[in-house]
């Protein structure tokens, strides 16, 4: 009989909070705890959350509640909150539902089994300060590394830009980066269990190694992860438009390895509400990144975010925005209403656009950018595009990968050419995803 305590886990949001659940995961199997995707099985479930818009954070309570009524009929069941709720609420989560074991903070994963361990003997603990040391980078374990084709590696934490409307600096703390040579040594690992794809993740990579006097920048950074043997293609994830260097721009152009394709968000097209957010570039500032870009590596793909109805936002602002997205052809674009975080400056802001007016605006952005992507998508039929292999497709009757500029492709083949790059013809671009055939191997 299989007599291992049970993990649920649940997370929400960005891509940190997904390479923070792999080293939670990694945590709790220290204790005994096996992963299990049902709820219904576990002995432990632990929320990993995010708070950058209040419909998340909503969410989060939604989810407690269902969880609440498990430990009615389970009363040994440990619940647990992690990440941006948990380090914004704190005590103040346990008091809405104190039904919760334990809250622990984007900084205290390191806590987590001795958390868990005490909440095995009844007691309830938070844990949600803030480690200004960089030594919190060498509290964690790398993540599980056996299988898996593409990995998440972090390699900075934090950010220092405080936009109007951006919770993240309240929640995960000041810009920290990590030592490049235990970057490139976890890499290393990943590759030599098979990984063939890393993702160097922070809230804001470009910034990355900047307050450290004589470290790798992150263009450095970059070129000496791609040296790793093993790692076929390498990504980056998130950046912000004024922190992009030429040195960075000319990687593209330098990096075999690099994939062609940036996720670079705007948030709007409008140099008013691009002040008033304190993005720190102007339109013009942007587009000329954009061209840039397209000049060092002209098959570019980008991507981005939008915030619509931000306070001040009127119909000319909104308007530069539709022109934005029309001049940039981003091939996907996550566009939201604006919703206020408590904390933030853009919270003390009078927001004088009605509900309806916000929702019509995202409506019709959305419509806009849909046709962007289709056009975009057919564009590609007839092209011949490196695809690295990921696995079954989600109906299992095919191959599932992803172009070097981000676009997933199916295609039939081989479930063996898993992490393999193949090139393939594209014959069919839907509007979610490419289809082709893999010409050889």
């Amino acid at each position: 009989m299989n007599m291992s305590k049970k993990l649920y886990l649940e997370t929400f949001g960005c891509q940190m909070n997904v390479s923070d659940s792999k080293k939670i995961v990694a945590l709790m199997k220290g204790i005994g705890y096996q992963q299990t995707a049902d709820p219904v099985e576990a002995d432990l479930v632990l929320l990993n959350t995010c708070s950058i818009r209040a419909t998340a954070e909503q969410r989060v309570y939604g989810h407690l509640g269902r969880f609440k009524s498990m430990k009615k009929k389970k009363p040994a069941l440990i619940i647990g909150v992690g990440g941006c709720v948990a380090q914004q609420e704190g005590e103040r989560l346990l008091q809405k539902a104190p039904f919760v074991n334990l809250v622990f903070g984007t900084h205290n994963l390191h806590l987590l089994q001795k958390m868990v361990s005490g909440a095995e003997q009844g007691k309830q603990s938070v844990a949600t300060d803030f480690l200004d040391d960089e030594k919190r980078f060498d509290l964690f374990p790398h993540a599980e590394s056996e299988g898996g084709v593409s990995r998440f590696v972090t390699v900075m934490q934090g950010c220092d830009n405080f936009c109007a409307y951006c919770i993240v600096p309240h929640v995960r703390g000041r810009e920290i980066s990590r030592n490049a040579a235990k970057v490139v040594e976890e890499v290393a690992a990943l590759a030599a269990a098979g990984v063939t794809e890393v993702t160097l993740l922070g809230q804001n990579v470009n910034s990355y190694g900047f307050k450290e006097a004589g470290a790798p920048d992150f263009a450095d950074l970059l070129r000496m992860v791609a040296q790793v043997e093993g790692i076929e293609r390498l990504r980056f994830t998130t950046s912000h438009p004024k922190d992009i260097s030429p040195r960075l721009i000319a990687c593209f152009a330098e990096i075999p390895k690099l994939a062609p394709h940036i996720h670079l968000p705007a948030q709007s097209g409008s140099d008013a509400v691009l002040e008033k957010m304190n993005r720190g570039y102007t339109r013009a500032d942007y587009l000329a990144k954009v061209r840039a870009l397209r000049e060092a590596c002209p098959e570019i793909q980008f991507t981005g975010d939008m915030i619509v109805g931000f306070p001040g936002e009127d119909a000319a602002s909104f308007e530069a925005t539709m022109e934005l997205i029309e001049e940039v052809q981003y091939a996907d674009l996550f566009s939201f209403i604006y919703s206020a975080r408590p904390g933030t400056k853009a919270a003390e802001f009078p927001d004088e656009v009605k509900r309806a007016e916000k929702q019509a605006r995202l409506e019709r952005l959305q419509a806009a950018q849909k046709k962007i992507t289709l056009a975009r998508n057919e564009s590609f039929v007839g092209s011949v595009q490196q695809v690295l292999v990921e696995g079954p497709s989600s109906s299992g009757d095919s191959l599932f990968g992803r172009t070097g500029g981000n676009r997933g492709t199916v295609m039939d083949g081989d479930p063996a050419l898993a992490g393999r790059l193949v090139r393939v013809r594209i014959t069919e671009g839907v509007q979610t995803l490419l289809k082709g055939e893999i010409l050889h191997v």
